[in-house]
């Protein structure tokens, strides 16, 4: 059963919702889902990714990034500044006072951890997953796909990128208006910047996945990184039970 929805309001007044797992009393853990999807969807929906975390003995804290899920989804550019998504999740860390958790995101969440460290935050731990260097520091050639994807609905052929864009849309639901705008606020993360980076951070991604460059050589750039290769594609790797495993194991250290 999809659970209840808690909502904060942004420091710009947008509506952002998220939901929480596991004793409230246990080792937060903020974890961010990825691009067109939603935290229902990517933690809970089709696999037990946030029980298997929750179960480990984490209180999981699972946001709708704005323009996503039960959060709102403006269509005024104003709504979209550089970086709203690291900001985002800076305010919520905030509002939960939030001092000594840990930190993961897959794919555009994934990307979202890995500003907020360039940024300053120092969670305990961190994860990067379903994401390579070229996703973290070149945003513009996956921008590109997903803005032509999403800018010519219904003119794709069969089986081409964007056509697999568009039918993950429909099955989403998502808002084709604001998902678009919301690629304004992306940052580019300079190569000095991660290897700046002091919290150890593991990135894990599929064995087949290469949506967003190496993900080992994202690891290599980092101070204190470590490459964890699951099964699977970008697609699918998050569905199998052992995502879930693997993060559990490596916040136990």
């Amino acid at each position: 059963m999809k659970p209840v929805p808690q909502f904060h309001d942004a420091a710009d007044g947008v509506r952002l919702a998220f939901y929480t797992l596991g004793d409230p009393g246990a080792r937060p853990l903020l974890l961010i889902h990825g691009y067109m999807s939603d935290a229902w969807t990517n933690w809970m929906k089709f696999a037990p990714t946030a029980s298997t975390i929750a179960d480990a003995g984490y209180h999981v804290i699972m946001p709708d990034l704005r323009a996503h899920g039960a959060s709102a989804k403006p269509h005024d550019p104003a709504a979209y500044p550089r970086d709203v998504l690291a900001d985002d999740m800076f305010a919520l860390v905030a509002h939960l006072d939030l001092t000594d958790f840990d930190l993961a995101g897959y794919s555009l969440g994934g990307r979202t951890v890995a500003r907020m460290l360039a940024r300053g935050c120092r969670p305990g731990r961190a994860i990067i997953a379903g994401m390579g260097l070229a996703g973290v520091t070149d945003v513009g050639p996956r921008t590109a796909l997903f803005r032509h994807a999403l800018t010519h609905l219904g003119q794709h052929a069969r089986g081409s990128p964007a056509f697999m864009v568009e039918a993950f849309l429909k099955t989403s639901g998502g808002d084709p208006v604001a998902l678009d705008m919301l690629q304004d606020s992306y940052c580019d993360t300079a190569q000095d910047a991660l290897a700046a980076i002091d919290t150890p951070v593991a990135v894990i991604c599929g064995a087949d996945d290469r949506d967003n460059g190496s993900a080992g050589d994202l690891a290599a750039r980092l101070r204190y990184g470590t490459y964890v290769e699951i099964p699977g594609n970008h697609m699918n790797a998050i569905t199998r039970p052992a995502f879930g495993a693997a993060i559990a194991a490596y916040l136990r250290g």
